[in-house]
């Protein structure tokens, strides 16, 4: 039986009633659940305890208790993810205690930012191809929908630069398969479907399929022939931790659960943001220029350098300023372990905490007119004075995530890199937010496709 078969057996608490993103959806309906997320947190304050069923929930938006649950008492909160492991498996992502130190400490390095000099000219391969993308659709003039094609173009830079291989799928299927399952507002129809006997269609894609799908992707990738015969690559520290016996956690199934990991976890993030920051550039013009503008004067006409890059610190600002009007982790929800005591409430082992950063991302306590697009508030004098903890889209404390600076580097040269050659217009409706495992727009953000005239 092959790993991906013994995955299979796992995929069983599709759409489960008792998953908290289940339980969460009657909260996040309407056309902003965010708005209603917000309204929640000014009139009920930083705690607000919600019974659910047989569940408690501590829905929290105060930067102390964020510091409380993921820094201070960080030990006693453990990471939630019931519900979505089809997706990620035991992976890093999922795991916590010893097993997640053991599992961690030999991919560190492939993160450090000397490791990103090798990663660097796979990245500029994956946008050229983006590029020649998009220069299709301009011909052809059809509506493309943003975040698919931000997010082929992450899984793509996640597979040329850190697993050293071309893409052995069809990326653009895989999307939209996996975005069946993370999409939790079709969970109740797979779960009325699973105890009525079938499985029906709820979207593009029958959602039972679309776990079959992503569970083939992670061997294809381990089965295609590399590139290169480079060695400082995160595939090959994967494969070298597996054959160390010192390392008895880290078997064949390990490293396939790694590799799903980050070919999904990996792209969400820098695809979201990606789609917003066009997003942002086609309602901003000042935005786009000055984009533009920093990358002409620090590269000019030439092919960029990695040195090049961590100089366009505007750029930089306007990810960080997307990140935080639209985190693609809205919330982060651990569990807690033993009793404890949050602002004289009191916490019992196995409620679940659910810190919405979305709330604090956009509360005027942290932040001067939270709803204005402004990216100097990531200046180095502004960024001082910043509450702590109050931005956190990669999350805080020991399991924030471990490729935050990797992102960065893939923003920062894939969005000048496009905006020079063209130029997306949105031309979909005022935008809704989708709130479900993470934040996505609702209905997508349609684009349209044009050549910049040089």
């Amino acid at each position: 039986m092959s790993v991906a078969d013994v995955q299979k057996q796992k995929s069983h608490d599709l759409g489960e009633e008792q998953s908290i993103w289940f339980k969460l959806t009657p909260l996040l309906k309407g056309s902003n659940p965010m708005q209603v997320v917000m309204h929640m947190c000014e009139k009920y304050g930083g705690v607000i305890p919600i019974n659910l069923k047989d569940q408690k929930l501590w829905f929290m938006s105060d930067v102390e208790h964020f510091r409380r649950v993921l820094v201070t008492n960080a030990d006693n909160y453990t990471k939630y993810f019931d519900g979505i492991r089809p997706i990620f498996g035991d992976s890093m992502i999922t795991v916590d205690g010893n097993l997640w130190q053991n599992i961690r400490t030999p991919q560190q390095p492939a993160f450090h930012p000397k490791a990103f000099d090798n990663y660097f000219p796979f990245l500029v391969e994956a946008i050229n191809a983006k590029c020649d993308r998009f220069s299709e659709l301009a011909e052809s003039g059809e509506t493309v929908e943003m975040v698919e094609e931000t997010w082929t173009l992450a899984a793509d830079m996640v597979c040329r630069a850190l697993f050293d291989r071309k893409m052995p799928f069809n990326p653009h299927f895989v999307f939209k398969a996996v975005k069946t399952y993370t999409d939790v507002s079709s969970h109740k129809s797979i779960r009325l479907g699973r105890q009525s006997g079938e499985l029906k269609d709820v979207s593009e894609v029958d959602p039972a399929k679309a776990v079959d799908t992503w569970l083939s992707v992670p061997e294809m990738v381990l089965g295609e022939d590399p590139l290169t015969t480079r060695e400082h690559t995160l595939m090959a520290m994967l494969m070298k931790a597996k054959d160390d016996e010192n390392i008895p956690d880290f078997d064949e199934k390990q490293v396939i659960d790694e590799l799903k990991q980050y070919l999904w976890a990996g792209t969400e993030t820098t695809a979201l943001t990606l789609a917003w920051t066009f997003y942002i550039a086609s309602q901003h013009e000042d935005v786009r220029e000055k984009i533009l503008a920093e990358a002409e004067e620090v590269y000019g006409g030439r092919e960029p350098t990695i040195e090049d890059i961590q100089k366009l610190t505007y750029t930089k600002n306007v990810a960080q300023e997307t990140l935080r009007m639209f985190p693609p982790i809205w919330a982060l929800i651990r569990v807690a372990q033993e009793d404890d005591v949050i602002e004289g409430h009191e916490i019992k082992a196995g409620d679940k905490m659910v810190m919405c950063t979305y709330a604090a991302h956009h509360s005027s306590k942290y932040w001067n007119n939270p709803e204005e697009f402004d990216p100097d508030r990531f200046s180095p004098d502004r960024m001082k004075r910043r509450v702590k903890y109050s931005y956190l889209p990669f999350g805080a404390g020991k399991r924030s995530c471990i490729g935050g600076q990797f992102s960065f580097l893939e923003i920062c040269l894939a969005l000048p890199t496009l905006l020079k050659r063209f130029q997306p217009e949105y031309i979909g409706d005022p935008i809704q937010l989708n709130a479900t495992v993470t934040l996505t727009p609702k209905g997508g953000l349609p684009f349209r496709i044009t050549e910049r005239k040089s």
